[in-house]
């Protein structure tokens, strides 16, 4: 039941962009019918010319034929052949113009249909949640949008129009010779569920190999694409010889799929052309003693045999469709994961609310499909045009937070509530939230323009004063200029030839060229040195006007001068005040995190390889007073003491 249900949702979304093209796939349907009518006629034509010319019942004419023959002197032989002559090349002429017009129409219907079926899957996969990506391999997205679109677009425009015009080919042309011989037909016709059948059994029984190439196709693509875009760690790490390992087992894999569709396509040719050699030997010999006994003749003959030879291409390849279709079907199922995956919806009755409003948290809980509680009864406020900072651990749901606030995720029933200016945000159109949220992540995604595409992204008409100033806020305007095409430098893919400083500072800008209500910078100062760090931070605090900050960030100098620091410790809220409220806390996350950068664990550091010593060492903090000791015996230990005293210095001024 539940696959007859989902053939019947497969057939009506292929109709869903079928229908606006059915007038070309028509048109190109009704001139593939004349291009049969005119091969059909040509042998008749040639069967006129032979029996003249043989003296064989000239005058049994075909009744087509016969108002052109009317009145004129059938032993005239040079006379008919020269009508003959000119009788095929008008059919020929016009089956020209059919054939022409039918591949013009079929291109058009073709394109059309592939154009919509793409501008679909583009559209609703721009509407798919943030969690289906994360599900989602790239490379097979990818795979299904190209390749499973090709195997449709040749299953709807070639193997369903060609099915619908081998059928009416072989009605008809068996008409014709039922008409001339009844024997020679039935020899013929006994054939036609043999070879048909035949095929199909063939490539239904082999359908399943081709679903593993297509599934072996997808896993090198997402290979590739993986490989592509992790080129600078692949370098990085040494990795080249270990990618090129699991390419060449991927890629033989693949390849060796194929070789054995190939083995087994040899098999079904070669049985077919047994088979098909069979039926003609057949016809020709019943043919010859027809002809011999004078039930047909000569003309009658060569036309059977010019029908037959005509017949035994399209019998065999409908068998061969009507199984492809199977295959057709794999990719239909793959374009249909993606156009029935569940767009992101926002609620029927959407509200509006003030986005330079409070923000709050209100008993947040929530966990990952598949996993464990991520956040656990999670409840604070950020007052508006305030900064909030959020500091812990890997893993505590920093981030998290973000991408429930941003609705990257929705809460589920229970799992408390997030507001805006004392509005649900899952009462807000998603657009709209999004619009007026702006976020800069650790890794920030660049596209493959120039600096200033980058920068000016959301900005139709971008002001070139507004860009440059923003650029100055995140201290790369600079940088920028100092390259020899300053705004107008390419970064390639994913801001390959950028740093990753300047790929976040650009980012940075990008975000500010926005000016939305809030700002997010989820460890979006990883990269930048500490003295850089504190002048955009700077910046930001005298133009950012009334926008609410919320910062996230392993760097205590990051956060300290936020006007409320929130502690996470496993998905909980472990603290949250200023940071002369959470400096009081002596044995507190958050001091203790202060005293490893701060370096005040250095002067009572343990000597390493001691029981406590070893602790220290494993702490998570960068500074360790253990690591400190056991770098100082190293070369060149004198300059990394120098660079700790000038970031412990740089902390202490923002301290102060």
């Amino acid at each position: 039941m539940k696959k007859e249900m989902k053939k019947q949702s497969n057939a009506r979304l292929i109709l869903r962009f079928v229908v606006p093209c059915l007038p070309l796939f028509l048109a190109a349907f009704a001139l593939s019918i004349l291009n049969t009518v005119c091969q059909a006629l040509i042998p008749q034509v040639i069967r006129v010319g032979v029996d003249g010319v043989l003296g064989q019942d000239a005058a049994k004419i075909p009744a087509m034929f016969r108002p052109l023959f009317s009145g004129r002197d059938l032993s005239d032989i040079p006379a008919m052949l020269l009508l003959c002559a000119l009788t095929i090349v008008v059919i020929a002429a016009v089956n020209i113009i059919g054939n022409y017009g039918a591949r013009v129409m079929t291109t058009k219907g073709s394109e059309k249909f592939v154009m919509l079926l793409r501008n679909s899957l583009y559209d609703h996969i721009q509407h798919l949640p943030f969690s289906w990506f994360v599900k989602e391999a790239t490379g097979d997205i990818i795979q299904r949008c190209t390749s499973d679109v090709e195997t449709i677009k040749g299953f709807v425009t070639q193997q369903l129009l060609e099915v619908i015009r081998i059928v009416f080919l072989i009605t008809f042309y068996m008409i014709i010779m039922f008409r001339m011989n009844v024997r020679i037909s039935l020899a013929a016709l006994a054939f036609i569920p043999v070879i048909v059948g035949y095929s199909f059994v063939f490539f239904t029984k082999i359908a399943h190999r081709f679903r593993e190439a297509d599934i072996a196709e997808g896993q090198l693509s997402t290979l590739v694409q993986e490989d592509l875009t992790g080129v600078r760690v692949v370098r990085a790490f040494g990795r080249e010889p270990y990618e090129q390992k699991r390419f060449d087992e991927k890629n033989s894999r693949f390849s060796n799929l194929w070789i054995r569709l190939g083995q087994l396509l040899s098999v079904y040719w070669s049985t077919g052309d047994l088979i098909s050699g069979t039926e003609v030997l057949v016809v020709s010999l019943i043919g010859i003693f027809e002809a011999v006994k004078g039930t047909i003749t000569v003309g009658e003959y060569i036309t059977f045999i010019s029908y037959n030879a005509s017949l035994t291409w399209p019998i065999r390849s409908l068998g061969r469709i009507v199984a492809m279709m199977s295959r057709a079907g794999v990719s239909i199922d793959r374009i249909a994961y993606i156009l029935n995956a569940r767009e992101e919806k926002d609620l029927p009755e959407t509200r509006t609310a003030d986005m330079r409003g409070d923000i709050v948290f209100d008993h947040v809980s929530f966990q990952y499909e598949g996993g464990g509680p991520v956040l656990k009864d999670v409840s604070f406020t950020i007052p508006a045009g305030k900064t909030f900072a959020i500091l812990g651990n890997t893993g505590s749901g920093k981030s998290t937070l973000i991408h429930l606030l941003d609705r990257l995720y929705d809460l589920p029933e229970n799992g408390g509530r997030i507001m805006i200016g004392g509005v649900d945000i899952r009462d807000l159109p998603a657009e709209t939230l999004r619009k007026n949220i702006g976020m800069v992540l650790q890794e920030p995604f660049l596209f493959s323009g120039t600096i200033r595409d980058n920068i000016c992204i959301t900005e139709d008409t971008p002001d070139e004063k507004e860009m440059r100033r923003v650029s100055e806020i995140a201290c790369v305007d600079s940088a920028i200029e100092s390259f020899t095409n300053g705004y107008d430098t390419v970064v390639g893919e994913r801001g390959v030839t950028l740093s990753g400083g300047q790929k976040q500072r650009v980012a940075i800008a990008r975000m500010l060229m926005e000016k939305t209500p809030v700002m997010v910078f989820d460890d979006s100062f990883s990269a930048i040195d500490t003295e850089t760090d504190a002048k955009i931070r700077t910046s930001l605090k005298s133009s950012m006007g009334d926008s609410t900050v919320i910062l996230i960030a392993h760097r205590v100098t990051t956060l300290m001068q936020a006007d409320t620091i929130l502690v996470l410790e496993d998905g909980r809220v472990a603290e949250m005040g200023t940071h002369a409220d959470l400096m009081k806390i002596p044995d507190g996350i958050y001091h203790r995190i202060y005293d490893i950068q701060m370096g005040r664990a250095d002067q009572d550091a343990p000597e390493p390889g001691t029981a406590a010593g070893n602790n220290l060492a494993g702490d998570g903090g960068t500074a360790g007073g253990a690591r400190r000791a056991a770098d100082a015996r190293q070369p060149g230990a004198e300059n990394r003491t120098e660079n700790d005293r000038t970031e412990k210095t740089a902390m202490r001024k923002e301290e102060a």
